[in-house]
């Protein structure tokens, strides 16, 4: 199954003004280029960086490709309506995304704190996009012109294009779609679909009826189950329950109920059934699934049996649903990533308030000719020439190429499989070749190539041996609980890359800085050779995540005896090579499935192996990932849910708990022996208190003991009024003063207020 080429399409007639040496930011620049108008306004909160590493450096450059005049809105300011007419009206439709992060994770730590700076922002300053920014810049577009069409894009869409929970906000909300007032909303690599839709709204269509492009959320009325006549022919409707069980559903019939009463509020009972047996399954207190099963004709079924699988829907519990019910959620949450394939994928629906959000298989991937196509198109690699001030996130890939999307890995806390997907698309070697040629031109350039690579660094054309099994395959991962049989992890090709690229006239250097998938690495001895001998500068940072199975089998991660194995690869090659190379390892803190017993043994694993960690990573909640729906409902959906009896798994939510949690990955730090030996005294492990090598923490100084132990004193001696204070004592209202805390009348130490203010 193929879609068109992405370059088929006839051109749009303003292909005729030509290339546009940057995308117009301004009307001065859309004069300048000889238009009137854009055809095509591109809002983003990020700054506009003609590269094909940014979203909108490569989404507008395929746009003008197929002859529409493109400008962009790079960062307005949201809080000023004439921002949004710099640019005038665009003829066809504004296309909306947050940028390549999603804007709370741009705004927020995993802790919820403010972050200070924005990599995608002119010299890192925080604060140039608002939270939630693709919803408004949807409503200023909207109130700037409201007869033109808004699309939504970006990862912050893709992650939001069901009803989802919201770490920041602590809830379930509705799917972006429906919150942000916008026509149609298209998730992950937009490409296929944005071309498409581009040229039907060019032609007269209108894209709230546009139902049937791949890659797209739409809103669309559909039945509630069963077969319905629709716009595009005979669909069969089927609840997600059908062939995903979740156990109990609908809460129980009410037992003092009549039957006329049952009856009105079971719409799947019908009423010229028959009586008796219809009653019978009430009195018994069956489900309205289970009446609905027993209900169904012998014809229906048949039906369903022979109905092709790519004119079925699948109806999802409503937003409303998933909102009350965690078990609902964890259910959906699992549905969701079983029709990630889209070789057979079902298309999706759910209701959200009162209109259902009708989501359509994934895009087909990109071939390598389109793939080279696209990445070879006329970028300039630098920012627009009115950001002066350095962007952090281009100064790290200014001088990195692309060579494959997609990641099958899996792992449950990455947004890359709901975003990209996990089918690999990958250039050709030469086209490769020709971008890495092309660095040399580039100002500033000194012959380090700083990346090749994509959303991995070792995918580069692996894929499943049989198109067959890959079209049928229904697994999260090609590489969890082991690599499937199935799976080529020949990297040969990629070998190839690296040697030629390095023998490139003027190429001194090629680092690769994208993460590297060890367990594949260990598949082929060469590779490793080939990495660790000419493209490691010293230190190679890679992602272990844990030690223990709880959290690994929660993260979809393989165990740590696959990462010693490259670890051992890893130092015969760099000894080889006669270099001192090290490896530094990544580890999550408090993902689900993570107990304070795991943290500890991770902390004796990094003090064995002599690791101390400059940073730590805290598991940050991203919408629709399998762990955020473990989170959310304490529910393993990588396993069929069940209202009762699913697989259960701890999260650690407080924050006090994962600060313990990131204080054992920095056990060596002295500001947290404090919190760490209570919580070893707490764990029964006080054995690990001390000097000793075996011991994780030394215990307190002698000195630190005395000048604990006098606080103590103090606090108990100031805690009670003297004999001598007599009722008076007892009397005041207020508190005595000593030293540098007050004592209130209960004796809980009150500290004093900040500059001279009371506090509330």
């Amino acid at each position: 199954m193929n879609s068109p080429s992405l370059f088929s399409h006839r051109r749009f007639w303003a292909h005729r003004f030509g290339v546009a040496p940057f995308l117009p930011r301004t009307a001065e620049e859309m004069e300048a280029l000889g238009w009137e108008a854009c055809d095509i306004i591109l809002v983003t909160g990020d700054a506009y960086v003609d590269h094909p590493s940014f979203g909108m450096g490569i989404i507008g450059r395929l746009l003008e490709a197929q002859g529409f005049r493109v400008g962009i809105l790079d960062q307005p300011d949201w809080n000023d309506p004439h921002a949004f007419h710099a640019l005038g009206e665009p003829t066809l439709f504004f296309g909306v995304t947050g940028g390549n992060m999603d804007s709370l994770v741009n705004h927020y730590t995993s802790d919820k704190k403010p972050r200070s700076d924005d990599a995608y922002t002119p010299g890192g300053l925080a604060g140039s996009r608002p939270d939630r920014a693709t919803i408004v810049y949807t409503h200023r577009c909207r109130a700037a012109f409201p007869d033109r069409p808004v699309i939504i894009g970006g990862i912050e869409a893709s992650l939001r294009r069901l009803a989802h929970f919201d770490y920041w906000s602590n809830k379930v909300r509705r799917s972006l779609l429906v919150d942000s007032g916008a026509d149609l909303l298209i998730y992950g690599n937009a490409e296929r679909a944005l071309v498409e839709i581009a040229h039907r709204i060019a032609a007269g269509e209108n894209p709230r009826k546009i139902y049937d492009v791949r890659g797209t959320a739409v809103r669309r009325q559909v039945g509630a189950s069963g077969p319905i006549d629709a716009e595009l022919g005979e669909f069969l409707v089927e609840r997600s329950d059908q062939f995903d069980a979740v156990g109990v559903i609908d809460p129980l019939l009410d037992p003092y109920a009549t039957e006329e009463e049952m009856r009105s509020n079971n719409d799947l009972i019908k009423e010229e059934s028959s009586s008796g047996s219809a009653q019978n399954l009430i009195q018994l207190g069956l489900k309205k699934t289970e009446v609905a099963q027993q209900d169904q004709s012998l014809n229906e079924r048949k039906i369903r049996a022979s109905h092709p699988r790519e004119r079925t829907i699948i109806r999802l519990p409503s937003s409303a649903d998933v909102t009350k019910d965690k078990a609902l959620y964890a259910h959906a949450n699992r549905v969701f990533h079983l029709e990630a394939n889209p070789h057979n994928a079902r298309a999706l629906v759910q209701r959200n308030g009162d209109t259902d959000v009708f989501v359509n298989p994934p895009p087909f991937p990109l071939t390598t000719a389109e793939m080279d196509k696209l990445y070879e198109l006329p970028y300039q690699r630098v920012p627009h020439p009115a950001h002066q001030d350095k962007i952090p996130a281009y100064e790290m890939i200014r001088f990195s190429v692309t060579i494959m999307r997609g990641c099958f890995g899996g792992c449950s806390f990455c947004s890359i499989t709901e975003h990209e997907g996990r089918i690999i698309q990958s250039r050709s070697e030469k086209s490769i070749l020709n971008e890495v040629e092309g660095l040399k031109q580039i100002p500033g350039f000194t012959g380090a190539v700083s990346d090749l690579g994509g959303p991995t660094a070792n995918m580069y054309r692996l894929a499943c041996k049989s198109r067959a099994i890959e079209a049928s395959c229904r697994k999260p991962s090609c590489v969890y609980p082991g690599i499937c049989s199935n799976l080529n992890t020949d990297h040969s090709p990629l070998i190839q890359i690296y040697k030629k690229a390095r023998r490139i006239p003027g190429i001194k250097k090629i680092a690769i800085a994208s993460g590297l998938r060890y367990d594949l690495a260990v598949e082929s001895p060469e590779y490793i050779k080939e990495l660790v001998t000419h493209h490691v500068g010293g230190y190679l940072k890679i992602a272990p995540e844990h030690t223990e199975s709880g959290p690994l089998s929660k993260m979809m991660k393989p165990g740590i005896g696959a990462y010693d194995r490259f670890k051992e690869l890893f130092e015969e090659y760099s000894k080889k090579a006669g270099k001192k190379q090290y490896l530094i390892p990544y580890f999550i803190a408090a993902h689900p499935g993570t107990r304070d017993e795991d943290m500890l043994e991770l902390a004796l694993w990094l003090k064995a192996n002599g690791y101390r960690a400059d940073q730590v990573q805290a598991f940050l909640p991203s919408p629709m990932s399998y762990a955020t729906a473990m989170y959310h409902t304490g529910r393993n959906p990588l396993k069929a849910v069940k209202a009762k009896g699913s697989e259960p798994v701890y999260s650690v939510k407080t924050y006090d708990q994962r600060k313990l949690h990131k204080a054992f990955l920095r056990y060596h730090d002295s500001s947290n022996w404090p919190l760490l030996r209570k919580a070893l005294r707490k764990m029964g492990r006080s054995d690990l208190i001390g000097n000793q090598p075996t011991q994780l923490i030394p215990g307190e100084s002698r000195a630190t003991r005395e000048r604990a132990g006098r606080q103590h004193h103090r606090g108990r001696h100031q805690a009670q009024p003297s004999r001598s204070q007599g009722r008076a004592g007892k009397r005041r209202s207020g508190s005595t003063q000593s030293g540098r805390f007050a004592t209130t009348h209960n004796g809980l130490p009150q500290f004093p207020p900040k500059n001279g203010r009371k506090r509330p």
